[in-house]
Formats: C-alpha cells, sequence, structure tokens
C-alpha cells in the first residue's frame, strides 16, 4: 500500500477582500505557500479594491459559527489565525464556537483599519475584542496603531516597543508582535514578547521601497499560523514568519498591480 501522508491545517476566520491582496485571500495564499493545508470561515465580505473600502457585508453569525463547526468537526486544525471580526457579535460568536474544540495554536491579527485608512471594526467591538478573544489566543500581532488602541497610549519610538509588547501581553496573558512599520527611519525592528517562557526577541529588518504592502499584516500572521501548525516553537514560528514576509514584500515591488496599494508576492518561492 501506499504511504499516506497527513496535512497540516489551517483554519483562518476573516473577512473577504475582493481585490484580493488581503484578508481570507491573503491568508489562503500565505498558508498554502507555507506548506499547509488552507480552509476558511468568511466574517465579512468586502468591497475593496487597491484604493478604497466601498462596502463591508457581514456574514450572519449562524453562518460564521457553522463554516467554524462543518471544518473543525470533519477537518480539524492545527492552527486557527482569526483576522477581521468587524463587530462584537461577531467577535463572541467565534469565542464560542472555538471553545468547543482544543485548539492551542490561535493567532490573532486585530484587524482595525485597512491599509487605505478605512475603518474595519466598530468602535464598540474593541473592548469585547479585549475582553473577549485576546485572552483565548497563542499569540497576536498588533501594529503601532492597533497597539496604541489597545493599550490607551502613544507609541512614539522604537525604544517603547520592547515596553509596550510586554505591557500589552501581561495585560492580557498572551505573546504579542509587535510590529514598528509605522515608525519612520530605515531600519526597523519588531518586538516579539513570548509570555510563555518571558523572553523578548528583535526582529530587524531594512526598511524596503515600495507602496505593494497590501495584505502585509495579514500575510504575516498567517504564516505565524502556518508554522505553529509545522510544530514549530514560538519563537522560530515568528522568525520563520517575518523571513517569509519580508521575502514576499521585496519581491512584490517588481509588480504593477491597481492604482493603489498593491499586494506581496505570496508565491515569490516558486514563481516570478
Amino acid at each position: 500500500m501506499d504511504k499516506q501522508y497527513k496535512y497540516k491545517r489551517v483554519l483562518t476566520i476573516a473577512g473577504s477582500d475582493s481585490g484580493g491582496g488581503a484578508g481570507i485571500q491573503a491568508d489562503i495564499k500565505t498558508i498554502s505557500a507555507c506548506g499547509c493545508y488552507a480552509m476558511s470561515a468568511i466574517t465579512a465580505i468586502t468591497i475593496q479594491n487597491t484604493t478604497i473600502v466601498s462596502g463591508v457585508y457581514p456574514i450572519p453569525i449562524e453562518a460564521v459559527s457553522g463554516q467554524i463547526s462543518a471544518v473543525l468537526d470533519d477537518i480539524g486544525a492545527d492552527a486557527v489565525k482569526i483576522g477581521m471580526l468587524h463587530s462584537s457579535e461577531v467577535i463572541k460568536t467565534v469565542k464560542r464556537t472555538l471553545a468547543g474544540y482544543r485548539i492551542r495554536n490561535i493567532v490573532l491579527d486585530p484587524v482595525m483599519v485597512a491599509k487605505s485608512g478605512d475603518k474595519l471594526l466598530q468602535d464598540d467591538a474593541i473592548e469585547t475584542l479585549k475582553k473577549e478573544l485576546i485572552p483565548v489566543a497563542r499569540i497576536v500581532t498588533p501594529n503601532i496603531p492597533e497597539a496604541e488602541i489597545l493599550l490607551g497610549e502613544k507609541i512614539q519610538s522604537q525604544e517603547m516597543l520592547t515596553v509596550m509588547a510586554e505591557k500589552l501581553s501581561r495585560n492580557h496573558g498572551v505573546s504579542v508582535l509587535l510590529k514598528a512599520g509605522h515608525l519612520t527611519g530605515n531600519e526597523l525592528t519588531d518586538i516579539f514578547y513570548n509570555f510563555e517562557d518571558g523572553s523578548v526577541l528583535e526582529l530587524n529588518s531594512k526598511r524596503i521601497s515600495t507602496k505593494n504592502t497590501h495584505g502585509t499584516g495579514c500575510t504575516l500572521s498567517s504564516a505565524i499560523a502556518s508554522f505553529l501548525a509545522h510544530g514549530l516553537s514560538l519563537n522560530d514560528a515568528v522568525r520563520h514568519a517575518k523571513d517569509f514576509t519580508k521575502g514576499a514584500i521585496a519581491s512584490g515591488t517588481r509588480y504593477i498591480l491597481g492604482k493603489g496599494h498593491g499586494p506581496v508576492h505570496h508565491f515569490y518561492k516558486y514563481w516570478k
């Protein structure tokens, strides 16, 4: 009998991006490029392209919960990535549904604002996200504006990132990857505070001059989930995901797509 194999399974719970650069579409591309089997539960349909988000249409909560349960009851998951959850109702629904399954590797990207500047999370949902969902994640991946909202404090320098990452981690009992991309300067250092062992990981990179950055947060968080699904430690999963995302951004600079913020190149290891 021929040898049989098992996929490394990653479920993404997020919104759909009609332009294909972020959201569910970016997640599925990333998970696939990182050697895992991608499954999805769509929370909302967005009308967007590289320049604007012109509409957000929520999926009924019964359908959100049903998608998650259908996947996990049959296929299961080695990791779950959570992205755009636009309302308190859907946040509570996702938490309640996932509570019925023993999944340790939950990666939460607290999506609040699109690259175009359009809001993707209702104001009253921020407290729900903090109280309900962040504590059940293994790792959260905010950028600086998202971290400022979650902490209620301004982050104005690279030197503040370590302190703020640890503070956010200890406030919610979760590991935190605080991304430095919104700072100025050519040298950037993302900070990963590992709540499980108290270690701090500095992830250095040079700023890449490109407008093709749509979906970078989705890509990074999905890559982390994928490498956790492969069995890597938190620190190693974050390192590998950072390297993958840097490569996708660098390779994406060569392409022109749309009139605004184009996507990164998820399959840069396979075709140019």
